[in-house]
């Protein structure tokens, strides 16, 4: 049903009928829903997802409907939506059906400032950060206005608010040409180029759409005179008001002088010097920003000194050169940046301010932006040192055949001498720009879509490193992301967030103590001959006895033995044999060191290691130690339980007094056997426990499954319970054939096989840590 602007101002402002908006939990939609209810309006509103911002909305007194349904609209006295829906949704559809009256966000928003003084900042790039700085200015000049700004601004409280004052100030969207719906006092125009080109045919219809905006503003249009298409539009207009860096503008910045994350220049007024300005915003751009900022308040009266001391105190709306970590070794930004004309800009201003390396993430936004700006894309990255491409965020827009993020990643490898790499797993994308990271660098995100989730999560992981750096010894090792390929017997498995080899019991305690006080999940694991870890990797702390404290061996009196936990069984038979200390051969046929070795009571060839045990030194997740005689434990065969919470730090062992022929002869008679009955290739040992009614291995040689292979691995054809990795298997491989083995003995034997390897980590689903 289609409305005129007097009727959509009546039902708004009766407040008598139910508004309805669809998708209400939108960044846009939210800020139309919290001045609707300001207002005193019924709203209710309904999305896919209940997030935050509808949370809040529900304070002020939204009626939340889950998803879309036809009901939701009934009774309904108008519907609100946005571009984003389309005609086929549930409620869309009902509306028409009902007829119900429907308008656009922007039908809507344009009704809400009409009965203030209204100022409309438009343009392509900048119209968040100016509609949030010029809001910000009023209400630190006591001026209460009311603003509408498409992100949110922690300066400002709320991405939108029903003030007292005089003032309504907006951004307002050109992408979807309803731009030209507005009819405000004022307009800012910051910039006019292509873009939306999946909305406008070319530039000819970009400008007419800002042509009509002009002739529909009532007083003033504030534009940008550097901006070439804006100056030629509007130079010549005799409502029209120009800022900028250039003589011709007649708001105009001089002496600019750049810091870090923050610049200071004096403001020209003609030829009439009205100060200095110094912004915590960084960049060239946002200097412009604030040059409309000054002109509209000089418009409104205000005094530039008070306009100057607020400017000093914005910090910017969220997305927004938003500096997630700041710290003496790292800074992470995340910007909204997704046009090139933005990139470059935002990467400029990061240059500015930062002498070391920039490692620049961007993720496309649109296949049609993608494939129009293939080439301007291809220069806009010239400031970073490094950058990381991944795929393009859709947008509800349908792909394109032969359009990636891969197509950027191409032209960039063409164009540009940067280092380039592209990964479109969010996964691994932290995983790498982590690894790399290191003292001095910016890393910085790029792009309108979700890449922001990576930026938090690269500072969260680097202010845990930073964090647990300085309260451990410098011995101590930690390692971010590091691959557990390098540190299992199989040789696969994705990274752990953080590996750490505490320098001794002192430091084991304090990131225990650490781990705990922040949440953070930890894990004790030792040469990964029993452990497959998932291509996903480890969340939290892996912790490693691998210090030479841990791994320590010393003969003590009477032929007993202190071994460090980190100590690796075949070396600790090794260097008792130079001793004619044995009784531990059969330890040196068990893959691993000596604490894994007590916490499952491993043995081979009958030999088990608690046989040899006298005492054990432990530690609990409090940093607390026991030190506790055999007979003190319950141990079990290949279970010892305090182990499955405690950490085994060193035990006192007791050896045999041989001769070197004598354990020579055993070790061979042990070899022999072990690599005449087990592969020697890579593999983590038996994969399960053997069943009741027979061995794992020799069913699954029943089951003619020896030598099976996915992908670079296979069942051995030496042992059916071995699967080995000889050609650069992945965990997925392993976890395929894991389950192929399976469902044979199910389906064949009906034998519920249990894993006995220990499997660990996230699934590669491109989902980054929660």
């Amino acid at each position: 049903m289609s409305l005129d602007m007097n009727h959509i101002q009546k039902l708004i402002n009766e407040k008598n009928g139910r508004i309805h908006l669809i998708g209400v939990g939108g960044s846009g939609m939210s800020g139309i829903a919290r001045i609707l209810l300001q207002k005193g309006c019924p709203v209710s509103g309904s999305d896919l997802l209940q997030n935050n911002e509808i949370e809040k909305l529900q304070a002020l007194g939204l009626k939340f409907q889950n998803r879309h349904h036809a009901s939701h609209v009934k009774d309904a006295a108008l519907v609100v939506y946005s571009s984003a829906i389309r005609c086929e949704n549930e409620e869309y559809k009902a509306a028409q059906e009902e007829g119900i009256p429907l308008v656009r966000r922007a039908e809507a928003l344009s009704v809400l400032m009409g009965s203030q003084k209204s100022v409309a900042v438009a343009g392509m790039h900048g119209k968040t950060t100016t509609t949030s700085m010029l809001a910000f200015v009023l209400k630190a000049c006591h001026q209460q206005p009311s603003y509408y700004v498409g992100a949110e601004v922690p300066d400002l409280g709320a991405s939108a608010e029903l003030g007292m004052g005089e003032q309504f100030v907006a951004e307002i969207d050109e992408s979807d040409g309803t731009v030209t719906l507005f009819e405000p006092e004022y307009s800012i125009v910051l910039n006019i180029e292509e873009e939306h080109l999946d909305y406008y045919k070319d530039i000819r219809a970009i400008l007419s759409a800002f042509e009509t905006l002009g002739s529909n503003t009532q007083k003033k249009i504030f534009y940008c005179a550097d901006d070439t298409e804006t100056f030629l539009l509007f130079a010549k207009s005799d409502k029209a008001v120009s800022f900028g860096f250039g003589d011709v503008s007649t708001i105009r910045a001089i002496d600019v002088q750049p810091g870090q994350f923050s610049s200071t220049f004096k403001v020209m007024n003609n030829n009439c010097l009205l100060g200095s300005v110094t912004l915590n915003v960084p960049g060239r751009q946002n200097i412009s920003n604030s040059l409309a900022v000054i002109a509209v308040a000089l418009e409104f009266n205000l005094s530039f000194e008070k306009v100057a001391k607020a400017l000093g105190g914005f910090c910017g709306a969220r997305r927004r050169f938003e500096v997630k970590l700041k710290t003496n070794n790292f800074v992470v930004v995340d910007d909204y940046a997704h046009h090139p004309t933005e990139i470059k800009a935002t990467l400029a201003a990061a240059k500015s301010g930062h002498s070391q390396r920039i490692i620049a993430l961007f993720q496309p936004h649109r296949y049609s932006r993608t494939m129009h700006f293939r080439d301007e894309f291809a220069k806009a990255f010239s400031d970073a040192d490094l950058l990381f491409l991944t795929d393009i965020y859709a947008a509800s827009e349908k792909p394109v055949d032969g359009v990636t993020g891969k197509t950027i990643y191409d032209a960039v490898k063409l164009e540009s001498g940067i280092q380039v790499d592209y990964e479109p797993n969010f996964r691994k994308l932290l995983s790498k720009v982590s690894q790399i990271a290191q003292p001095g660098d910016m890393i910085i995100t790029l792009g309108a879509g979700n890449i922001h989730e990576v930026a938090a999560k690269i500072a969260d992981e680097l202010k845990t490193f930073e964090g647990i750096w300085a309260v451990t010894k410098p011995e101590t090792k930690i390692l971010r992301q590091e691959p557990m390929r390098k540190h299992t017997t199989m040789h696969v498995g994705g990274p752990a967030q953080f590996w750490i080899e505490p320098a001794d019991e002192v430091d084991l305690k304090v990131i225990l103590e650490y781990a705990a006080s922040h949440d953070i999940p930890r894990i004790v694991v030792g040469r990964g001959s029993n452990l497959l870890v998932k291509e996903g990797g480890i969340n939290g702390f892996v912790l490693h006895l691998g210090s030479p404290y841990f791994k320590r061996v010393e003969i003590l009196e009477g032929n007993r033995i202190l071994t460090g936990a980190g100590a690796r069984n075949k070396e600790v038979v090794m260097q008792l044999k130079r001793m004619n200390l044995g009784g531990f051969e059969y330890l040196a046929g068990v893959p691993g060191n000596i604490g894994g070795a007590l916490r499952m009571n491993a043995g081979a060839m009958e030999g088990s290691t608690f046989d040899v045990v006298e005492s054990v030194r432990f530690m609990d997740d409090r940093g607390i130690i026991y030190d506790k005689k055999k007979e003190e434990l319950e141990v079990y065969y290949r279970n010892v339980p305090v182990f499955r919470t405690h950490i085994a730090l060193s035990a006192v062992l007791k050896a045999s007094v041989d001769t070197t022929e004598q354990i020579t002869q055993r070790l061979k008679v042990m070899d022999t056997k072990r690599w005449t009955t087990q592969p020697a290739a890579p593999s983590a040992g038996c994969i399960f426990k053997n069943p009741a009614m027979c061995g794992a291995g020799k069913l699954i040689d029943e089951l003619g499954l020896k030598d099976t292979r996915v992908g670079g691995v296979r069942v051995s054809d030496i042992h059916g319970n071995f699967i080995i990795n000889d050609a650069k298997g992945t965990a997925n491989d392993v976890l395929e054939l894991i389950e192929i083995i399976k469902q044979k003995a199910k389906e064949v034997r009906g034998i519920e096989l249990e894993t006995e390897v220990m499997i660990l980590g996230e699934d590669e689903d491109g989902v980054i840590y929660e």
